[in-house]
């Protein structure tokens, strides 16, 4: 394979360094840490999950001091008394018929057995669960768990600390899957509020062709804390489509990391959605380890009352030819704040890279709030790149021309919402999927509440 496994780092990614000369621990912090690492594991795990403790150890959680996370203050969650806690649902509400047969469901970041369904899928095709792995089987995956870039990063780190299963999705080389993998994390609160660590591992050897679900939803109302970790491989020519949604409860704090390694030649596409949570946080980081590669970025975020979701995206272009598309859109109502950030690298020895990168904002209240930066870092002196943001409000001659033709004021509303959002979900290559964002979107209840 030639997927690299020691790439070189994101420049000034977003990531939390380590604080060794801290002189007061973290205390809530550290609460976490024991909560999540009080399991134990065997062998070349546990020796992983020990490692990353020790960084969780030397760090401590952002405020709003740090550049990074200035508009995003997590004060809120530190009020808040997490425990791991394993619960049972017996059913699953919409499963996408696409994945009837390749879906694998974690509750609460523990595998669901009776509730997946990997069935029927091409010869050097793995999907699985990494406790049901044989230990031959376990052998690679050693090579690229835990080895993407920004690992020692707080939250990545907690993640890691508390590894005790993961789903795993590898595709041999040449290996052409037809069938979308559908990988489902649900919360379920009991007694306390919770604590969750979904992980993930796609590696996509070179030649192969796979497309993903990645989804996170909740059962029952409560507070909790889901905080999520994929890693996607990108060997030379392979090609990977990438949905993520986030559609957590009202009360819900999300805090995830996507981080992507892309070899010669590769094509990643992301369609990430993100409706949900009561605070909501999105660091997506692509690294290109090779010549040639295609990266795109769509992202939607819709959100309303008092909710708050962030989107930090990284892209390091270190090689010449590669090409990459962002357009990352907001929908704010009420009094909900949206940020977004996103940097585009592009070094010297990155000759003739095309880099456009775009944020769209729609407000839809005078209460409601976006915060966006986007950024080029640019040392190379034959590239073409550009980025831009926006931020409008629904146009008082748009809504009158509709009502011009019979509609009324609110229904003219919700049309001009939903073709904003459509734009980016029209493009998700699920069919069923599509149909139950786009229901989504025309199920929200008004916005515009000052």
């Amino acid at each position: 394979m030639t997927i690299q496994v020691s790439p070189s780092p994101i420049p000034n990614s977003d990531a939390v360094s380590l604080t060794a000369t801290l002189l007061d621990k973290d205390a809530y912090l550290i609460s976490l840490l024991n909560q999540v690492s009080a399991s134990k594991t065997e062998g070349w795990l546990q020796s992983l999950r020990e490692s990353a403790a020790n960084v969780v150890r030397h760090s401590s959680i952002p405020n709003t001091r740090e550049e990074e996370w200035r508009f995003t203050d997590l004060s809120s969650l530190r009020q808040v008394q997490l425990n791991v806690e394993t619960l049972h649902i017996t059913s699953l509400a919409e499963i996408l018929p696409e994945t009837a047969n390749s879906r694998l469901v974690f509750v609460n970041g523990v595998y669901a057995p009776e509730l997946s369904a990997v069935k029927d899928l091409p010869p050097g095709v793995l999907v699985s669960n990494l406790a049901g792995l044989s230990v031959t089987e376990q052998e690679p995956v050693q090579k690229y768990l835990a080895q993407a870039e920004g690992a020692q990063e707080v939250f990545t780190a907690l993640n890691t600390a508390g590894i005790t299963d993961a789903a795993v999705v590898w595709v041999k080389k040449n290996v052409v899957v037809e069938t979308p993998i559908h990988l489902v994390f649900v919360a379920v609160t009991g007694e306390s509020a919770t604590i969750s660590q979904p992980r993930c591992l796609v590696v996509a050897e070179g030649g192969s062709q796979v497309t993903l679900v990645e989804e996170y939803r909740n059962l029952t109302q409560g507070v909790y804390f889901t905080n999520a970790v994929t890693e996607i491989w990108l060997g030379e020519n392979a090609e990977v489509s990438h949905t993520r949604v986030e559609r957590e409860g009202g009360e819900a704090f999300h805090i995830g990391k996507t981080a992507i390694a892309q070899a010669r030649d590769s094509r990643y596409t992301c369609h990430a959605i993100t409706f949900g949570g009561k605070l909501s946080r999105h660091n997506l980081e692509v690294l290109q380890t090779g010549e040639q590669t295609q990266t795109t970025l769509n992202g939607l975020t819709m959100i309303s009352g008092k909710q708050l979701a962030d989107t930090h995206s990284a892209i390091a272009l270190n090689y010449p030819h590669g090409t990459s598309k962002q357009l990352h859109k907001c929908i704010v109502g009420d009094r909900a704040h949206a940020v977004f950030n996103g940097k585009v690298f592009v070094p010297k020895p990155a000759q003739l890279t095309d880099a456009a990168q775009l944020n769209r904002n729609l407000l839809l209240s005078s209460k409601a709030r976006v915060d966006t930066k986007p950024q080029l870092e640019i040392t190379a002196d034959n590239v073409k790149c550009a980025h831009g943001a926006t931020v409008s409000q629904l146009e008082d001659d748009e809504i009158f021309y509709l009502q011009s033709r019979g509609i009324d004021e609110n229904d003219a509303r919700k049309l001009l919402i939903n073709a904003f959002a459509a734009e980016i979900i029209n493009q998700i290559p699920v069919p069923s999927l599509r149909e139950i964002l786009l229901n989504t979107v025309n199920s929200l209840k008004s916005l515009t509440n000052d």
